[in-house]
């Protein structure tokens, strides 16, 4: 069946990557909205992607007329970055909250289908390893700590789309990605310490010979996922074959890609001078910091975060294919790409 898809944050990492991906597999249409277009220059002349550049609080109208209009709504903008969560917590909780409870509530009013990427930061600080979609307690920090904003309003939203779903009639997916990685991830060029996702911080601390920063020690454990093992899985929801998506919640992740923090910037240490071996080869330097020291008082890390991908297996036949060295290999090669002097 030939869709039309909504696409709210078609610039950002996943959004980019899904959009690209739609164009050149199927013969349906997008319709994508973001505050920028420079990932989507790919995708930008294709007849069937119609963009437009805003900012979904503002053009609320816009996002209405779209949502009854499309088939399926994906609204894949948050404020996604730690520092974040401790310096501007209201600002966190106001578009990855109440923005997208406002786009939920037109999707359900126009009887489409939602999309809905919830997060592997809903589970907190859960002792399951690994964690279930369906058994795993979703736990979290004091509320003085509070980077717990950001998993608390995905947590919330998530309970709410549910319930849409069981007593109103909401067709949805809730799916939850683990630390998706691949290019585009970040711009390596306005990296900061603290603002930007682990990987692209690492990649510009060895760019520029400055220090790694391990927080705590680097002791906490992530399991990395590549960005087209995420989207075929995304893909395969689209898709529902059998309706086998509906009303599930669907962790998208690769556990066997699983690393410390501490080892990960060893790993991006030996890729980097692989292939910028001019740099020479010498270990990176690394300084241990505290949490507070890097991000704020008001922050708590989580030490492991491992999905069971059981259901993503069995419901769509999906599996994660791309192991940790190609993937921080591939990440590393885009980013010193993107760093070369035009």
């Amino acid at each position: 069946m030939r869709m039309k898809l909504l696409i709210l944050g078609a610039n950002g990492f996943i959004g980019n990557s899904l959009v690209r991906a739609i164009l050149d597999r199927t013969d349906w249409s997008v319709v994508g909205m973001d505050k920028s277009r420079d990932k989507l220059e790919h995708s930008l002349g294709d007849p069937r992607f119609l963009f437009a550049e805003g900012d979904i609080v503002t053009e609320r109208e816009w996002v209405d007329r779209q949502i009854a209009a499309s088939d399926v709504v994906l609204p894949l903008v948050a404020i996604a970055t730690p520092a974040a969560y401790v310096r501007q917590p209201i600002e966190v909780f106001q578009l990855t909250f109440e923005e997208n409870l406002r786009i939920v509530r037109r999707t359900l009013e126009a009887r489409k289908r939602l999309i809905f990427p919830s997060s592997s930061e809903v589970y907190g600080m859960g002792s399951d390893e690994p964690f279930e979609e369906e058994r795993t307690p979703l736990v979290n920090g004091p509320i003085h700590k509070e980077r717990w904003i950001y998993a608390c309003s995905k947590q919330l939203l998530d309970r709410v789309i549910w319930a849409y779903g069981r007593h109103h009639g909401l067709q949805f997916t809730l799916v939850r990605p683990f630390n998706w990685i691949g290019p585009r991830l970040d711009d390596p060029r306005a990296a900061r310490e603290g603002s930007s996702r682990v990987v692209t911080q690492f990649i510009r601390n060895l760019v520029e010979g400055q220090p790694i920063h391990l927080v705590d020690g680097g002791r906490q454990r992530r399991c990395f996922t590549y960005i087209d093992d995420g989207i075929d899985c995304l893909m395969r929801v689209l898709e529902n074959r059998g309706g086998l998506a509906n009303g599930r919640i669907l962790n998208i992740g690769n556990p066997a890609n699983d690393c410390s923090m501490r080892d990960l910037a060893l790993r991006l240490n030996d890729l980097f001078h692989e292939y910028a071996p001019e740099r020479g080869h010498s270990p990176c330097r690394m300084i241990e910091v505290t949490a507070e020291d890097h991000y704020g008082e008001g922050y708590q890390d989580i030490l492991y975060r491992k999905p069971c991908i059981l259901q993503a297996r069995t419901l769509l036949g999906w599996r994660p294919r791309v192991g940790l060295e190609e993937a921080l290999s591939r990440t590393v090669r885009a980013h010193l790409e993107t760093l070369a002097p035009a």
